[in-house]
C-alpha cells in the first residue's frame, strides 16, 4: 500500500472543502463559485495525475489499494482501490462534476448551500466508484440522498417537493434491499462478518440464497439505473430539477447502479448472473421500447430527455446480461457515453429555457433563427444520443448488438428476438429526437428582437458544450481511446468466482 493515501484525499477533499464554504467573503455570489469551480479543477487534477502516473492499463488487478481499520469488531474497513472500470466512471465524474458547477453559475438563490451539496455529491460519488469495501459502498450510496434531496427541493420547480419526496421514497426503498443483500451477504458463513469485496469474492453460496441475495442487489440498483418498472421517479425529478442537477443526475448518478451491477452482481454473484442474465436482456429490451414509445408523447422538452436517458440505460442491463465481452464493455462504455450525452443534452435544455422561459415543445418554434450557436450545438447532442456513427453512442450501442448476438449462452430465438426490440428502440429513438429538433427550432413562430432573452449561446456556454463534444467525437472515430481502460479486466468480471453452473 502506497504511503500518500492518494484516493482517500480524492474523496475527502471535495466534501472538506464545502465546509469551508460558509467562511468564505460574503461579497456577493462571484467568490462562492470560484471557490467551487476551483475545488472542482483541483479535485480533478490528482485524478488526472493518478491515471498518467500510477495506474498501468494492463495490470488485471485492484490498484492503489488503501485500507485501514474503522470498526474492528465487525471488521469494518475504509478500503479504497481502482481498476479500469472504476477510474473510467470517476474521470466521469470529475469531468461532469466540474462542467456542472460551471453550468450553475445563473443560480442567485442560497449559492453557499447549492455548491456545498454539488460538493458533498462530488466526494460521494468518487468514493461509491472506488469502495471496495460493501458497507463502505452502501454509505456512499445512501451518501447521494440527502444532497439531491434538498437540490431538487429548493433548486426545483413547481412541482418539486413532490418529485424530492418521490425520490427518496423510491431511492431509500432501494437501499434497504442493498442494506439487508450486504449483511446477508457479509454474516453468511463467517462467525465475524466480512464486509470486504475480496473476501467476498472467495465465498460460494447455495444456489437459492444467492439468487436471493442477488436480487435484493438488483431491485436497488434497478431504481438507479434505473430499470423498468422502477424508472417513474426519473421523468419527474429531471423534469423538476435545475438544469446543473440533471447534469448530475444523467452524467453520474444513473452509472451508480451499473457500476454495482457489473461490481457487485456479476463479479461477486457469478451463478445467480448467468441464471438471471437473459430475465435482465428482457427488461433491458422491454425499457428501450417503453421508454422511447412514451418519449415521442412527452411536450415538455426536460421529459423528453429523462425518457431518452431511460431508453438508452437499456442498453446497458442488455449488455450486462448478454455474458459477453464485447456485451460487457459496450454496456461500461455507454455508459461513459451516456454521461457525456445526456448531461449536455440537459443543459441545452437548460440554456433554451433560460431564453425562451418555457419547456413546453408547442409552446416553441424558430429558435434556429435567432439561436444558431444553440441550434448547431442541440442538433449535433441529438445525432450522437441517436447513436450516429463517428460519435460514443454508435460505438457502445454496437458492441452491445454484437454481444448479444456472438453469445453462446442462449438460444438462437432469443438473441433473435433481443435483437429485433434493439433494433426497434433504434429506430424509435430518432424518431422522438428529430421531432424534438422540429419542434424546437423549426415552425414559424417569431421572437421578440428586444427581448433581452432572445441571444445565443454565449463564451460560458460553448465551452461547456465543446468540452462535452470533444470527447464524444473522440470515441466515436477512436473507441481504443478509453477502451482499453478496462476491457482486459472484462473476462475476469465473467469468470471472477469459479466456473459456470
Amino acid at each position: 500500500m502506497s504511503n500518500v493515501p492518494r484516493l482517500t484525499v480524492v474523496v475527502f477533499l471535495p466534501i472538506f472543502a464545502g465546509l469551508i464554504i460558509p467562511i468564505l467573503p460574503r461579497n456577493g455570489n462571484r467568490v462562492t463559485r470560484w471557490y467551487t469551480l476551483g475545488i472542482c479543477i483541483l479535485e480533478f487534477l490528482p485524478i488526472t495525475y493518478i491515471f498518467y502516473c500510477h495506474f498501468q492499463i494492463d495490470y488485471q488487478s485492484i490498484q492503489l489499494l488503501e485500507t485501514f481499520n474503522w470498526i474492528n469488531s465487525i471488521h469494518f474497513h475504509w478500503s479504497l482501490g481502482i481498476d479500469g472500470l472504476s477510474l473510467g466512471l470517476v474521470i466521469l465524474t470529475g469531468f461532469a462534476t466540474t462542467l456542472a458547477t460551471s453550468a450553475a453559475w445563473p443560480i442567485t438563490r442560497n449559492t453557499r448551500l447549492f455548491y456545498f451539496l454539488m460538493l458533498i455529491m462530488y466526494g460521494g460519488q468518487i468514493g461509491l466508484f472506488v469502495s471496495r469495501d460493501i458497507l463502505l459502498f452502501f454509505f456512499m450510496w445512501e451518501l447521494e440522498l440527502i444532497p439531491v434531496y434538498l437540490l431538487l427541493c429548493l433548486w426545483g420547480g413547481k412541482r418539486r417537493l413532490y418529485s424530492a419526496t418521490k425520490f427518496v421514497l423510491y431511492t431509500a426503498g432501494g437501499s434497504i434491499f442493498l442494506l439487508v443483500a450486504a449483511l446477508t451477504m457479509s454474516f453468511y458463513g463467517n462467525e465475524v462478518p466480512s464486509f470486504d469485496i475480496q473476501d467476498s469474492m472467495c465465498k460460494s453460496y447455495p444456489l437459492s440464497l444467492e439468487v436471493l441475495i442477488y436480487v435484493g442487489f438488483l431491485i436497488a440498483y434497478a431504481v438507479k439505473l434505473p430499470i423498468f418498472p422502477f424508472h417513474t421517479w426519473l421523468p419527474d425529478t429531471h423534469g423538476e430539477a435545475h438544469y446543473s442537477t440533471c447534469m448530475l443526475l444523467a452524467g453520474v448518478l444513473l452509472k451508480m447502479g451499473g457500476y454495482g451491477l457489473i461490481r457487485i452482481n456479476l463479479e461477486l454473484l457469478n451463478h445467480a448472473h448467468f441464471l438471471l442474465g437473459s430475465w435482465m436482456m428482457w427488461l433491458g429490451a422491454i425499457q428501450i421500447i417503453y421508454a422511447s414509445l412514451i418519449s415521442i408523447s412527452q411536450r415538455n422538452l426536460k421529459r423528453r430527455i429523462a425518457y431518452s436517458s431511460i431508453s438508452h440505460m437499456g442498453f446497458v442491463t442488455i449488455g450486462v446480461g448478454s455474458l459477453t465481452d464485447a456485451g460487457i464493455n459496450g454496456a461500461i462504455l455507454q455508459m461513459i457515453s451516456h454521461g457525456l450525452i445526456g448531461a449536455a443534452l440537459f443543459f441545452l435544455a437548460g440554456t433554451c429555457y433560460d431564453r425562451t422561459r418555457t419547456f413546453f415543445l408547442d409552446q416553441l418554434g424558430g429558435v434556429a433563427i435567432p439561436m444558431p450557436k444553440l441550434f448547431t450545438m442541440f442538433s449535433a447532442f441529438s445525432l450522437a444520443s441517436l447513436a450516429l456513427p463517428g460519435m460514443s453512442g454508435f460505438v457502445s450501442e454496437l458492441l452491445v448488438f454484437l454481444g448479444v448476438i456472438t453469445s453462446k449462452q442462449y438460444s438462437f430465438a432469443f438473441k433473435a428476438g433481443i435483437t429485433v426490440l434493439e433494433a426497434v428502440g433504434t429506430i424509435l429513438t430518432p424518431i422522438y429526437l428529430l421531432s424534438m429538433l422540429r419542434q424546437l427550432f423549426y415552425g414559424y413562430r417569431s421572437f421578440d428582437k428586444s427581448n433581452p432573452y432572445s441571444i445565443d449561446l454565449g463564451p460560458r456556454e460553448l465551452f461547456i458544450l465543446i468540452c462535452f463534444l470533444l470527447p464524444v467525437l473522440g470515441i466515436g472515430s477512436y473507441p481504443n481511446l478509453i477502451l482499453p481502460l478496462w476491457s482486459p479486466e472484462v473476462p475476469s468480471f465473467l469468470f471472477s468466482r469459479s466456473t459456470i453452473i
